[in-house]
């Protein structure tokens, strides 16, 4: 119990939604980070593929800016819906194959790429819903 006050101080007090967004910032980040590793890894000379491996590099580092300078619902819904898209088409491409590329849920970028945009979808969640709770 607080002497002060005489309230008892909430244990789980919800994170401001900076916080998620900082977080939904560094998925992104990280996640264009891996693609544009890999894309000068070999991807960018796969038709069609490539391109969305450059795209995605691109507009991870786009929306992680946007993340924690414009405090907008934009970037927070381009958030989940790149991470969204990007590890949906992964599965696609681990399961039926994506555009004629078929990958194995293997190796160290495979793991941060994933990671990273499971964070981007949670946090950029989890900022939209506590910034429109206001």
């Amino acid at each position: 119990m607080d002497a002060r006050t005489g309230q008892v101080p909430a244990v789980h007090a919800p994170r401001p939604a900076w916080v998620w967004r900082s977080m939904a910032a560094l998925g992104v980040l990280a996640s264009a980070a891996v693609h544009l590793v890999e894309w000068f890894g070999g991807y960018r000379d796969i038709p069609w593929v490539g391109g969305l491996f450059l795209l995605n590099s691109v507009a991870g580092l786009v929306l992680a800016v946007l993340l924690v300078t414009w405090r907008h619902w934009l970037p927070l819904v381009g958030a989940v819906g790149l991470g969204a898209a990007t590890l949906l088409a992964f599965v696609a491409s681990t399961t039926v194959g994506f555009l004629g590329v078929t990958s194995r849920f293997t190796g160290e970028t495979v793991w941060i790429a994933a990671t990273a945009e499971v964070l981007a979808v949670v946090a950029a969640t989890a900022a939209l819903l506590r910034e429109q709770s206001r």
